[in-house]
């Protein structure tokens, strides 16, 4: 396996001596919720994950720009539990924190039983089974001082504290209420920091939509009571200065100071395409903070962010770039491949230079089960996908190909399948909610053994192609309207991907993937 690693594509002008600057997102595609946390001189920094599995991806960096995947935290069914879990369960927004030699995550499995720590010494070498905490509500996250733990999350919608052993998971004082947040709906995603003899209580607010914000209170108490502050929001597009950004939806912010003394923000956006649509979902930006003594935080001057952050960063430092193709030349998938809910690992193997996925009846419909399908995130809204396909041991209903995939029922398949008659074919198809139509079926002819597929994504379609010439020339298929698979549309949190799969009513084929080649256009 020659991607280990996920392709952070930002834009660094550090090849220009004296000037410095960076693309948002930092890491673009589904990576909403993010939480950071600087220890020595590396930053790490997870993300939520929803349905798929494994949970929270984990990153690192030295300079908050430049990201590098060096795994996921729930990687183990003992940690991750995703039985039924559909679009709105499994892993909400995680929390990651250092104390005393030891790194804390702490999150909700929605699908499960609630708020959870897990932990570890080293975050790229496993991280110990979940012990579940009492407090209730989402988003939670740790604030460690003077050997104590506190717990902040979001039950009975406002923001609670409590004292815990981050270990046992044992709640040591009562529940106490200590901020209802400025007004808006949905006030989530605490986060304590203490700076100048004041804590900080950052929230979010408004919902994860076109009215996300943040906004922060502060207090000379732990305890409370919290003051809020009178510019509020911080951080908000939901405003005349950024109407017409292409960048919705800010939110969900996590603050950190750099070892050289600066602050930053790290939020939740997304970008719209084709209207008023979003396809990618939220994904992680950054955005430096100014923080005057005993003052409010500011963030990037005037509370918005762009694609183009012409400011100063610390000194850069960029990570080698994935391959954007993957021969599967290695025993195991790469960080970028996840799968729907709890996988069944047995059908899925990577050997002698390929990828090779057991059918099972399990259909893609399917709102409960795991299908035999790896998906990779969508990350730009322009890019080609290319994947070239055997099908083996297929009979009459076998499939096997790839997909556009936003949820269950909201996928376009463009797929190799055997017909009645024994002859093969390659399927446009696709479903939106309760619509399922053919749209296109196109021969193959006899003795043509792999066939590859491609999907180009832009702003307003996704465009289909085949070859049955070993990739010498690709014929057009039929093009799809994006606004189908947006969030708007689609609905949920968790944008789209693009992914290989196989399924059967036999359960005997399997489905030989040779190559998968993601390029952003």
């Amino acid at each position: 396996m020659n991607i280990k690693h996920i392709l952070i594509p930002a834009l660094l002008s550090c090849n220009i001596p004296g000037v410095q600057a960076y693309e948002n997102p930092v890491i673009p595609g589904f990576h909403p919720d993010p939480s950071v946390v600087s220890v020595g001189d590396d930053f790490y920094l997870v993300t939520s994950s929803f349905c798929y599995f494994p949970g929270v991806p984990i990153f690192k960096s030295k300079d908050l720009v430049n990201w590098d995947q060096i795994g996921h935290v729930l990687d183990r069914p003992s940690q991750l539990n995703l039985k039924d879990a559909g679009v709105w369960g499994g892993i909400y927004a995680p929390t990651i924190r250092y104390n005393d030699g030891r790194f804390y995550m702490v999150t909700t499995n929605v699908t499960d039983k609630g708020n959870f720590i897990v932990h570890t010494t080293d975050p790229a070498k496993g991280w110990s089974d979940p012990v579940w905490l009492e407090q209730g509500g989402i988003d939670p996250s740790l604030y460690f001082e003077d050997g104590k733990c506190y717990l902040v999350s979001n039950p009975d919608v406002g923001i609670s504290i409590c004292e815990i052993d981050p270990i046992t998971g044992q709640q040591l004082t009562e529940s106490r209420r200590i901020w209802e947040g400025t007004g808006g709906r949905h006030p989530e995603a605490p986060h304590i920091y203490k700076k100048d003899g004041y804590y900080y209580l950052l929230c979010a607010e408004g919902g994860t939509e076109m009215g996300h914000s943040v906004t922060i209170a502060r207090s000379r108490n732990i305890l409370g009571p919290y003051t809020p502050n009178p510019s509020n929001p911080i951080l908000t597009h939901f405003c005349k200065d950024a109407q017409s950004n292409p960048i919705q939806g800010t939110g969900h912010a996590d603050l950190i100071q750099a070892p050289d003394g600066s602050w930053w923000a790290v939020c939740l956006a997304f970008r719209q395409q084709d209207g008023a649509h979003h396809l990618l979902g939220r994904e992680t930006y950054l955005a430096p903070v100014r923080w005057d003594e005993n003052a409010w935080p500011v963030v990037n001057g005037n509370g918005t962010i762009q694609l183009s952050m012409d400011v100063p960063t610390l000194p850069l430092s960029p990570v080698a770039p994935a391959a954007p193709r993957d021969d599967f030349d290695g025993n195991s998938l790469g960080y970028d491949w996840v799968w729907l809910r709890n996988p069944h690992t047995e059908n899925f193997s990577v050997a002698d230079g390929a990828l090779t996925i057991k059918a099972t009846p399990v259909i893609l419909d399917d709102h409960k089960d795991s299908p035999s399908m790896v998906l990779r995130r969508q990350e730009h809204i322009d890019f080609t996908a290319t994947a070239s396909i055997d099908l083996q041991n297929d009979g009459p209903g076998t499939e096997g190909g790839m997909t556009v995939w936003a949820n269950e029922s909201h996928h376009y398949d463009l797929f190799v399948t055997r017909t009645a008659d024994g002859s093969r074919e390659i399927v446009l198809r696709y479903r939106l909610s309760s619509l399922t139509h053919i749209e296109k079926t196109i021969p193959i002819p006899a003795g043509v053994k792999d066939v590859e597929l491609r999907i180009c994504g832009s702003p307003s379609s996704y465009k289909f192609y085949y070859s049955t010439s070993g990739g010498k020339n690709f014929d057009y298929i039929a093009t799809m309207n994006t606004r189908f698979l947006s969030t708007e549309t689609a609905g949920g949190f968790t944008g789209t991907f693009l992914g290989l799969y196989t399924t059967d009513p036999t359960g005997k084929a399997s489905a030989r993937f040779d190559y998968f080649e993601y390029k952003p256009e």
